[in-house]
Order: structure tokens, then sequence, then C-alpha cells
């Protein structure tokens, strides 16, 4: 437990977490030393002269004294180390996360991190501040009892040693049946959560069809899972903890036989047996407490197991020796990439001049968008190459590739802030003048006046509190902030009403205007001043030529054209 943790934190905090591992285990040892001090004290008051025992009781208390100090230090210890880890995990976290390419992050990815970064990251990072002092004191404890009783009878002491194995064993044997519980238990919570957003989303078209005072099945479904998943770790741990219980019970109850047998035989005192099992006795509750503690540890152990497959998860390779793009000019070659077991794109070649502008277009899951996610390295191509200005973007730094490329996406999101700090998000050090002009360019400038707050207005959550299409002219306007060479637009204009589409074409009209643009479309009509169309069906690229030479060939493309222009026909 204690390597992964050090192994999950780095060398950063190995040095801290040793010193008060080392720290709690004196602890636990003057812990059982203050109680060995009992046997003298309690053998003298029980003998014939009681005054004997003052000199042991000061020596008990002065133990006890310097045990309490230092459990007060190897708490505070754990308590620090635990809130200096856990400050450094979100560091830590948060800039793997940050170098994890784009195409990581799924949906299923996107919650299991959501919960990760809060529940499950306090639940691992807390094992220093809460769990590692108790677990220590339950192993160290007993252990130096059990030395101590040794000392004083060697029967009793080995007859108490037994007891090692046999918990060391239930332990062991519960965590492993616990290891499948554990995960299920996790899987379903994760389902279970889903289920809870898609219910509490899914509102607006339940009682569109009159079913408010239906129960949702699927969410009743999966809470029906998390409960039984929950009944089967209950099962799974009942037995281990049944079992240590019954076996320091049995172990103490040897012990009693014992001390009696050797007592009526002459070998001991009375005295000094009673001291012996108190002794024993004392030893069992942090045995037992082993079952409670156990059962946490093996909880953060399972978010400390997930926290280091996401750290181990290897970002995109940065080149030793990076290399600058010699213009701007785009370039596919042989491009192949599989996703997911599924060929997305196969065999693509195509050129983009610098300066021109290509469409791709295509069919729903022909590979429109992968093309342009490779392009930007969210992906790596499986072969082949894609070249920026003669330059593989796997050669590029990736932060220099950013710089050189402006993406405006369909499902834009916003941060929760003010207009203004998500224009800026573009270029953080433009001026308010420069802010301005890119807001104008993007006629956000209408949005603005019209909002109560102004530039100080702000978007909530994701954008929440604007439209879809007030979300995207201020996408547009953070990429005319940033002014890169390259621009990559993904479906920018598909789910807008007329007003807003119109004021979008205008700022992506100035968007485009001088710059390398590539642009995934289906309506068509954006697509008609393109340099260059390609058409792509299942990730092959079909046809590929201007608006009018596509048309001239009645192929793909001049099909689509025609469906797509049929209802402006009829109308």
């Amino acid at each position: 437990m204690i390597r992964m943790l050090l192994r999950v934190l780095g060398d950063d905090y190995a040095r801290a977490m040793r010193r008060t591992v080392a720290l709690m285990t004196v602890t636990a040892v003057v812990e059982g030393l203050s109680y060995a001090l009992l046997v003298p004290v309690l053998a003298a008051l029980l003998g014939d002269d009681p005054a004997r025992a003052v000199p042991w009781l000061a020596g008990f208390g002065g133990a006890v004294a310097v045990y309490a100090v230092l459990r007060y230090f190897s708490d505070l210890s754990g308590m620090r180390v635990g809130t200096t880890m856990l400050r450094g995990m979100y560091y830590r976290l948060g800039e793997h996360l940050a170098r994890l390419p784009i195409g990581w992050y799924d949906t299923g990815r996107v919650g299991e991190v959501s919960i990760m970064a809060s529940r499950g990251l306090l639940q691992a990072m807390g094992v220093s501040a809460h769990l590692l002092a108790p677990f220590v004191s339950a192993c160290v404890t007993p252990l130096t009892i059990v030395v101590v009783m040794t000392a004083f009878n060697w029967q009793l002491g080995l007859a108490a040693l037994v007891a090692a194995p046999i918990v060391a064993a239930i332990q062991a044997w519960t965590a492993r049946s616990m290891a499948a519980t554990d995960h299920e238990r996790h899987t379903r919570d994760k389902e279970a959560t889903g289920r809870v957003i898609e219910f509490l989303q899914a509102q607006p078209v339940l009682r569109a069809g009159g079913r408010t005072g239906e129960r949702f099945d699927l969410l009743d479904d999966s809470l029906r899972e998390v409960q039984r998943a929950s009944r089967r770790t209950v099962l799974t741990v009942l037995p281990g903890a049944v079992g240590l219980t019954l076996t320091v019970q049995a172990i103490f109850t040897a012990l009693l036989v014992l001390g009696a047998y050797l007592v009526i035989g002459g070998s001991i005192g009375a005295a000094e047996i009673l001291t012996i099992l108190v002794l024993a006795a004392r030893c069992a509750d942090p045995l037992l407490s082993l079952s409670d503690i156990g059962g946490k540890l093996r909880g953060a152990r399972s978010e400390l197991d997930r926290l280091d497959t996401v750290l181990r998860t290897e970002p995109l390779p940065e080149p030793a020796e990076p290399l600058l793009p010699a213009g701007h000019d785009i370039t596919f070659e042989s491009v192949t990439f599989q996703h997911a077991g599924r060929t997305v794109i196969d065999d693509v070649t195509l050129s983009l001049p610098e300066g021109q502008r290509l469409a791709v277009v295509g069919p729903s899951g022909a590979g429109k968008s992968t093309l342009l996610q490779l392009l930007a390295r969210f992906y790596d191509v499986g072969s082949g190459s894609v070249r920026v200005g003669g330059a593989d973007v796997r050669s590029m730094n990736t932060e220099e590739l950013m710089r050189r490329i402006a993406i405006v996406f369909q499902n834009v999101y916003l941060f929760d802030g003010t207009i203004e700090e998500n224009v800026r998000l573009g270029r953080p050090d433009a001026t308010d003048a420069e802010v301005r002009a890119a807001a104008s360019a993007a006629r956000l400038d209408e949005v603005v006046e019209r909002l109560p707050g102004g530039w100080s207005a702000n978007v909530g959550e994701g954008g929440a509190l604007l439209s879809g299409g007030e979300r995207q002219r201020v996408s547009i306007a953070r990429a005319l902030l940033k002014d890169a060479p390259i621009v990559l637009l993904d479906e920018v204009t598909s789910a807008l009403d007329p007003v807003n589409e119109a004021a979008v074409h205008e700022g992506i009209e100035r968007l485009m205007a001088g710059r390398t643009v590539v642009m995934v479309a289906h309506r068509l009509r954006t697509v008609q001043r393109a340099d260059h169309i390609v058409f792509l069906d299942q990730g092959r690229l079909v046809e590929q030529g201007t608006h009018d030479e596509l048309l001239r060939r009645g192929g793909r493309y001049a099909d689509f054209w025609s469906i797509a222009m049929a209802p402006v026909a009829s109308e």
C-alpha cells in the first residue's frame, strides 16, 4: 500500500512519507512498551509489598507522557503530509491531464476523472492523514506487546504469536475477495451517477411526453444494481470480519487456558498471569479494528490503482529536437488511423497550399472531424504523416503547433466567467482595443450590448446563460483574437437559426481571410467558395476538386448537392 502510494506521488514526497511512517512506528512501539509497564505495576500491587509499585507507576506515567507527545507529532505529521500530498497531487494530476491527447477524453473517461478528482483523490490522499496511524498502531502495538509477553513467559508469548500469521492470512484472503466486488461496486456507482445525470437532462423530453409521474426505468435498474453490488460487498466482507473476531477470541481463550495451567503447575504466579492476560486483552482491540481499517484501506487502494492507471497513461511523445514549419501549407500523406478497432481514416492523401481553403464533406461517420483532429494532433496517425509547412506535426512542439492553429468547434464550451475573460483565452495578453476589435469582427458586440452587465456579464458554466449562436460568436471572437495562420472549422453553423447563422458566417469570413483553412460542413452551400473540396466516405477519399468540377463529374458530391438543394428548389 505504501509502495503504491509513493509510486503514485513520485519522489518529491517519498522522504516526508517515510519519516511519517517511521514516527508512527516508533509511536506504536512506545505505546506497546507503556502497556508492558503495567506488568510490574500490577505484580507489585497484587504482591506482598504494594509500595513497590510507586516507581513503576512513575515509569508508566512517564511512558504515557512520551507516547502522548509522540502521538501528537505523528498525527500532526500525517495531517501535514496528507494535505501537502493532496495539494501536490492535484497539481500533478492536472499537469498530466493537460499533456494527454485530446482524443483520450471520451465521455466515460471524463466522468471517471471527475469522480477521481473529487471523491477519489480525497479518499486516496486521506490515507496518511486518517488511516495510516491507526493501521500502523493496529499492527505494531500488538507485536510489541507480544514481544514483552515473551520476555515474561515464553510459552504465553509463543501462544500469542500464533495469532499473527492467522490474522495476516485472513486479511489477505479478505483483500483478494474484495478486489472483484470493489471493482464491480465502482462500476455500478459510475453507471448510477451517469443515469442520474441522464434523468436530469431528460426532464424536458419526459415532461413533453407526459411522463413526469412515471419512474425512470434505466435509473431504477441502475440503482438496483448498486444495491446488489453493495449487498455482495457486505457478504464478502462478513466472513473475514467474523473470522478475525473468532481468531482473536480463540487466541485469548487459549492464553487464558494456558495461563491457568501454568498457574496450577506453579510455573508462574497468579499476579503475573493476571497482568499478562491484561496485556493480551489490550492486543485484542487494535487487532479487531484491523477489519474496519482494512476495508477503508482497500477502498483507498482501489482509488490509488485508478489514479496510477491515469498517471501511467503516456502522453503523445514530444520531439527531442522540435522542428519549425516553413510556412503553413498542409499535407496528408497516405494517412491511416484506427480508433476502437475501426479504421476511421484509410490511406488519405491530399494537400492544401498556404492561404487556401479546403472543405471536407461526406456522410456522418465518414471521418471528417477526425481529419481535423489529426491535423491538430489530438491523435497520432497509425501510418503516413500529417505535415504543416513541410514539418510532420509529430516533430513539432505541441505548444508551437497549437500556437499556429485556431479551432472553432460546433459545440462550444465556455468557462464560467465573463464574456471578456472567455474571449481573452485566445490571447491573454491582448489589449482592450484588440479584444473589442475581435468581438466586433465576430459581431459579438451586438450580444454584449443587449446583455445586463455588458462585457462583465457572466456566461455560466459551459456558457449555459448564452444561446448556441451567442456562444459560437464568442468562440469566433476568441479565434480572431488568437490570429493564428491556420483555421479549423468543424460544423460551426449546423445548429444555428438563420439570424445567428448569418452573423456567424460574417465572422467566419473575416476569420478565414488570408489564412489556411480546413472546414467540415454538412450544409454544402457553405463550401462553394472553397478552393478545394474533398469527399470522404468510410474514411476513404472518394472525390476531390473544386465545386464546379465535382458537379460536372456527377459523382457522390453532385448527389449530395442535389439532395441539399432540393428543399430550396421546391420552395
